[in-house]
């Protein structure tokens, strides 16, 4: 080895092993990499340990800073003297610069780090021509273009920065590995990565603040969550590399990106209140108008849009995926755009976010369900925002509705509650209690609260509801026929059947009139009509409704939406119940087909679906697939509905059934045990689903014999029957 300026190696340097295998592989293929990525990220002390890694097959490694013009012109002019170049100490600097790229062009064997090169405009010129040497630059730009392979190095994953903060809080030895380290260090200094988003300069602050307090890693973890943004700001004497710490790194390049764009720097003020990744660009059109007046002439013009994104990439701020059409930001640049902003210019962005928010996300329908994805982490964000600041308008209402809308039909139940409650809070207050909007969050609600199984507080809701629609709309509106209907299934499924019916048949008549005869509404009032029919065993009314909702459903919708799924599992049922068999198993299984498929393998339609199969099986007595099938119904509803739900309750009494069958009389005893407390818990006493798994109950016991016990479940039962009819 003949010359080197290389400073030392960083001793706590840990990982990053793709990323140094990556730029070996480009500066083989090319000669020049280009290291790129956020600053304070990693990218000289990686530089640096590739480098000392390699220090063999090299003669001369130097290393320039080319964080300006007259810094690059001085590390040269250092290069040059160091090879005692005859122009290394003229006047004009210049000639030190091409007597140097004449030298690098000359001789093989060389490798030339261009660090801190963000402005690729000035390094172009300082580049030597030919490949007899490798020069590999670090930067915040990520358009390279053909100057360099671009290799990217982003924060460092949980296991390797939990790592490198133990050996940096010299908790274990510079070399030791992470299982050195005592559970107990490493389950906090895996938090702090975590807190940190992995991001390597703010690992090292941390770490240099540790060693210089000595407040330990469980110290720094609880000043952390009181102190952040002011703990970013410290860097202490003992941090290693970067003199800046992560704060003043950044806020000086969001410095440059508001001089040079001040859009660019609203966009940036924007998307630290969202979160932070897969921001969806449509945002900013869809959104446009609530985005102020700097931002919202880009966010309409495409052109202006990537002109004001470009210049944040200049410095790495953000990370765009061309692809999915979504940028990304760092959680902890997040942290340092809002720190620099007082409260009002907080609450004035997050005002802002919550608006766009709202204009981006649409009304949930199968076939949007894809955009309201994209767009469902960026309302959550927005959900706390509305209750960090308190905001109360309407537009505020309508989103957290829309999101919750959405998490039902996902079958996603807790997520949606807190958002349903929210909305019907903020639209009561900002609107008043009988507004629209308020009995569509009184529904929305209330419909939640039905699955849950929380009939008594679901009634209340469904009534206000539509006594706000009537009122307001007139008693043939078609939203008032929704309401009836909602109300309806309600009493369905409490039994109340006297109550259901003329409501039922209301809402149906209404929709017909109101939508025609083939609306898709008209075929869910028409299934819902069915089941009641069939919960009473009227097959010969229930089976034509279903026929004529599957029809209208397939037509309107497509052969492969839910909505037919539903249509198809309630007409399959039908034919099950009268023998027909041959007609009931293809349905059945194209509803399960089609569930999982739109739905996912877990939602509580897929469970419909399974329990049905499972019974058509157990009919047929083919009980291995019929066990498979309520096991796993069972499963997908314990998770989504919890333990004491009455459509757990159904999968044991079901289950139990089948257990029965097979001479599994144990077994059963206990599932029927389990099923009928539940139902008695949240039903009441008297429910008809009571009355079914008593009857149940008794036929298993008289299978063990035990007739006494048998015919005082069935004494029970009778009289809820009774009293029902």
């Amino acid at each position: 080895m003949a010359l080197s300026n290389l400073p030392e190696r960083n001793p706590f340097f840990t990982g990053r092993e793709q990323v140094l295998a990556e730029l070996q592989e480009a500066l083989a293929a090319q000669g020049r990499a280009a290291l790129s990525g956020l600053g304070g990220v990693g990218k000289t002390q990686t530089a640096v340990e590739y480098a000392r890694r390699h220090f063999e097959e090299y003669d001369h490694i130097f290393l320039a800073t080319a964080a300006s013009r007259e810094v690059l012109l001085s590390s040269y002019v250092t290069i040059a003297s160091l090879l005692k170049l005859s122009k290394a100490d003229c006047q004009d600097q210049m000639l030190a610069v091409e007597a140097l790229k004449r030298w690098l062009s000359s001789y093989a064997g060389w490798l030339l780090i261009l660090d801190n090169a963000d402005d690729l405009t000035i390094v172009r010129e300082f580049i030597p021509p030919g490949k007899n040497g490798h020069v590999l630059l670090t930067t915040r730009a990520r358009a390279v273009g053909a100057l360099a392979r671009r290799v990217d190095i982003q924060e460092m994953g949980t296991e390797e920065g939990t790592l490198f903060l133990l050996r940096r809080t010299t908790c274990i030895a510079e070399d030791a590995v992470l299982e050195a380290a005592a559970e107990a260090d490493q389950a906090r200094a895996k938090e702090i990565v975590t807190q940190l988003d992995g991001f390597p300069l703010a690992l090292d602050q941390a770490g240099a603040y540790i060693e210089e307090t000595g407040c330990g890693l469980s110290g720094y973890l609880n000043l952390y969550r009181k102190h952040a943004p002011d703990l970013l700001l410290l860097r202490g004497a003992l941090g290693t590399g970067h003199p800046d710490p992560v704060a003043t790194t950044w806020v000086l390049s969001f410095e440059k990106i508001e001089k040079a764009n001040p859009a660019a720097a609203e966009l940036l003020r924007f998307c630290a209140f969202l979160h932070p990744d897969g921001i969806p660009e449509e945002v900013f059109s869809k959104g446009a108008q609530e985005l102020g007046p700097v931002l919202e002439p880009v966010g309409s013009d495409d052109l202006a849009l990537n002109k004001a994104i470009s210049e944040i990439l200049k410095y790495s701020l953000l990370r765009r995926d061309s692809k999915d059409r979504t940028l990304e930001i760092h959680r902890l640049v997040q942290a340092v755009l809002t720190q620099a902003m007082d409260q009002a210019t907080q609450r004035l962005w997050a005002e802002r976010a919550v608006r766009a928010i709202n204009y981006a996300f649409p009304f949930p329908e199968f076939s949007n369900w894809a955009d309201c994805d994209r767009l469902l982490a960026q309302a959550q964000v927005c959900a706390e925002l509305i209750n960090q600041w308190s905001f109360e308008f309407p537009e505020a209402a309508r989103l957290l509705n829309q999101a919750g809308f959405y998490l039902k039909e996902r079958g996603r139940y807790t997520d949606a509650k807190p958002l349903y409650e929210r909305s019907l809070i903020i639209r009561e207050k900002a609107l008043g209690p009988e507004h629209l909007h308020v009995a569509s969050s009184l529904n929305s609600l209330a419909l939640l609260y039905k699955i849950e199984g929380r009939y008594a507080e679901a009634e209340p809701l469904q009534q206000r509801a539509l006594a706000i629609y009537e009122k307001a709309l007139g008693p043939e509106h078609p939203d008032v026929a929704t309401s009836l209907d909602n109300l309806a299934e309600l009493y369905r499924t409490q039994g109340q059947y006297a109550k259901a019916e003329p409501l039922q048949q209301r809402a149906l008549a209404i929709y017909e009139k109101a939508l025609g005869p083939e609306h898709p509404d008209v075929a869910i009032s028409l299934d819902n009509l069915g089941v009641f029919y069939e919960n009473q065993g009227q097959y010969a009314k229930a089976e034509p409704l279903h026929e004529r909702a599957l029809a209208i459903f397939e037509k309107a919708l497509g052969p492969e939406h839910p909505d037919v799924a539903t249509s198809l599992n309630n007409l399959g049922l039908i034919y099950a119940d009268q023998g027909q068999y041959a007609k009931a198993e293809p349905l059945l299984q194209r509803a399960l087909a089609i569930s999982e498929k739109t739905l996912g393998p877990e939602h509580l339609v897929v469970a419909d679906s399974l329990n049905n199969l499972a019974r058509l099986y157990h009919t047929l007595d083919q009980y291995a697939k019929a066990e498979s099938f309520h096991q796993r119904a069972l499963a997908i509803r314990e998770k989504a509905l919890g333990p004491e739900h009455p459509e757990v309750a159904a999968s044991l009494n079901n289950l139990a059934m089948l257990n029965v069958a097979q001479g599994q009389h144990a077994k059963a005893e206990l599932l029927y045990e389990r099923a009928l407390a539940i139902r008695v818990k949240v039903l009441g006493p008297e429910h008809p689903d009571v009355a079914t798994c008593l009857g149940n109950y008794a036929l298993c016991l008289r299978a063990m014999d035990r007739f006494q016990e048998a015919e005082s479940l069935e004494a029970r039962a009778r009289a809820i029957r009774a009293k029902s009819a």
